[in-house]
């Protein structure tokens, strides 16, 4: 069973803020990091409640998330243009 993404508002914000191309490019990198939970971030912070948050750059994007195995999702928290 594959993990999938799950997005918080404001990544649904910035989504829909793109134009429709981005907004693909978007999609299939956000796809791919749940197709890799285990992928080693380019960085890591902690959120509020103590939660390591992993941030990569990606197709310029920086996507901050968090793997949920359990639930086999990949939390989306956040995500700035990377340009």
């Amino acid at each position: 069973m594959r993990y999938r993404p799950v997005f918080s508002d404001s990544a649904v914000v910035f989504f829909a803020s793109l134009s429709r191309r981005r907004q693909r490019k978007f999609l299939d990198r956000a796809l791919e990091l749940a197709g890799d939970p285990f992928l080693v971030p380019d960085f890591r912070s902690e959120d509020d409640d103590g939660r390591e948050i992993g941030h990569v750059l990606v197709d310029d994007f920086i996507f901050s998330y968090w793997p949920d195995h359990a639930a086999r999702v990949v939390m989306i928290v956040d995500v700035e243009d990377g340009e």
